[in-house]
């Protein structure tokens, strides 16, 4: 099987690159260099720590519920260790990379997510939309529980919160 590589004509690298495992997870592992490529097959993690030298790499094989980030340090990728939280810290973004288990797109499953330095877990759009909702239904009804004179002297209409 011949694999191809697209990449962009960008000045800058990508600071990060995941790769979802398909199969045993041997092929986003391969390291082969092109000079020992059979039939141009030149592995992808060469590719991104010695090609295009991305900065962090990481592996998420969904069977496993597991990730392995590397940090490329002096030209050659480092297997991060999880912080106490099991995340790996990406510093330039300021966020932490890591597997939370729950509920997402009417599937229960660990999930790949994002979280802030400090720990807490950055939502989805679909998440923040939600949160959203629950807000203004909550202030809705709040509202609704005034009376018509405290209403109009924050200068809401009654008849708007039917």
């Amino acid at each position: 099987m011949r694999r191809s590589y697209v990449l962009w004509k960008e000045y800058v690298a990508p600071l990060i690159v995941l790769e979802f495992v398909s199969g045993d997870g041997s092929e986003e592992r391969d390291k082969t260099p092109p000079s020992q490529a059979e039939g141009g097959n030149v592995g992808k993690f060469w590719v991104y720590e010695q090609a295009i030298r991305v900065p962090y790499y990481g592996i998420y094989e969904v069977a496993k519920a597991q990730v392995e980030v590397y940090h490329l340090i002096d030209f050659t990728y480092q297997l991060m260790k999880p912080n106490e939280r099991g995340h790996y810290p990406i510093a330039p973004l300021g966020v932490e990379l890591g597997i939370w288990q729950g509920l997402y797109q009417n599937a229960e499953l660990p999930w790949l997510r994002w979280w802030d330095a400090q720990g807490n877990l950055l939502l989805t759009g679909e998440e923040r939309a939600e949160v959203e909702r629950q807000k203004r239904l909550l202030i809705t009804e709040k509202l609704r529980n005034l009376s018509v004179e405290q209403l109009n002297a924050l200068g809401i209409d009654p008849e708007m919160l039917d």
